[in-house]
């Protein structure tokens, strides 16, 4: 799925169907595009942007099409526009590298002070990017805890109720006519909840890989996978290995 091909197709923003979901009693939305929406306090959730993740190879002499962060941001913007939140918080690893926001193209920098503009935002530190942001709008942290959930980069092992994190990018495989479908997704049991990779350059790491392992409660888990132009929901035992 080529989200940036989809704001494109959008003609501003007609709303793609997102889908509801409880986190530890709270509701969220999950959108499409790859954001988390919580209504109730008007705070938008993206994880591990990866911004100057072309430069970042670059930098190691390994050459990439220069078109990550642009593509990403553009999206960024877009649901940004739709919730128009009070708070935004991007999950950890906002930049690929330690030094990707200090070397940020004034052009890209103009692009997020825009977004920020009247709202707040909290950059959670990654592990590509555990020194925080500089000289962009907000604030880092390692992570926080808001209104009985917690958010924060890498999930933590065993019960977590309550937790919002990234860093695993997950994604999940169904099959469809004889053929297999991946998709990055959301993952959630109720309890907790792993955000999809937002950055357009990210994989995606399968819900039956065993890093997850411990992380759900099964029986429960569903995949909210990112389909074009909506969400689709995929419980644990209907996924294909």
């Amino acid at each position: 799925m080529n989200r940036l091909a989809l704001v494109r197709e959008m003609n501003g923003l007609v709303p793609a169907a997102g889908v509801e979901t409880l986190v530890h009693g709270i509701a969220a939305v999950c959108d499409p595009f790859g954001s988390l929406y919580l209504p109730d306090t008007g705070i938008l959730v993206v994880s591990d942007l990866h911004l100057e993740k072309g430069a970042a190879f670059a930098r190691r002499g390994m050459m990439l099409p220069p078109y990550d962060t642009l593509a990403t941001l553009t999206v960024l913007a877009a649901v940004v526009a739709r919730y128009d939140p009070k708070l935004v918080i991007s999950l950890g690893d906002n930049f690929h590298d330690r030094v990707g926001s200090a070397h940020l193209p004034d052009a890209f920098r103009t692009l997020i002070v825009t977004m920020a503009r009247g709202r707040e935002w909290i950059w959670i530190n990654g592990n590509h990017d555990p020194d925080g942001i500089v000289d962009l709008p907000g604030r880092s942290a390692d992570e926080i805890t808001y209104n009985g959930l917690t958010f924060r980069h890498e999930p933590r092992s065993g019960p977590q109720a309550g937790e919002i994190a990234g860093h695993l990018h997950p994604s999940a495989t169904v099959r469809r006519r004889e053929k297999s479908i991946r998709r990055p997704c959301f993952a959630t049991d109720g309890t907790r909840l792993l955000m999809p990779a937002f950055g357009l350059m990210s994989g995606g790491l399968d819900l039956k890989h065993r890093a997850m392992a411990g992380l759900f409660d099964r029986s429960t888990l569903v995949a909210h996978l990112l389909g074009r132009d909506r969400i689709y929901s995929v419980r644990y035992g209907s996924l294909s290995a």
